[in-house]
């Protein structure tokens, strides 16, 4: 049995100079994670921890599918208690799934957003 191995893939932050506060993201590549001890990608933020790995993928995807969406939004995991100012998880699906984080602001007029490759494929 091998360890889990935490890799840091990005860290990034958005500054709101409306009150100076800033929202942190954090993400790394796990070589095990869930019930099957397969890698994934952890996503940190606001003192949330979004697990991206194949069993919860799977059952987003799913709903995604359900809903003839692209994307689908992590409502469970997400802050959006404003609309000016948020952090959305999302995951991409696709021949290549993707996690996708985007941090909205009051002071800047666009989201930013990133989008990680995770380490598995989905079986749909």
């Amino acid at each position: 049995m091998m360890a889990n191995i935490k890799t840091k893939v990005d860290e990034w932050q958005v500054r709101d100079l409306e009150d100076n506060a800033v929202i942190n993201v954090y993400v790394e590549h796990n070589t095990e994670m869930g019930n099957q001890s397969l890698p994934g990608i952890q996503i940190y933020s606001l003192g949330h921890i979004i697990n991206y790995e194949p069993l919860h993928a799977e059952r987003w995807a799913y709903a995604a599918k359900k809903a003839n969406q692209a994307e689908y939004l992590i409502e469970d995991n997400s802050w959006m208690v404003y609309e000016d100012t948020y952090i959305k998880y999302f995951l991409v699906t696709g021949e290549k799934p993707k996690a996708k984080v985007a941090v909205k602001v009051r002071s800047k007029e666009k989201e930013m957003v990133k989008e990680y490759d995770l380490p598995f494929a989905l079986d749909l």
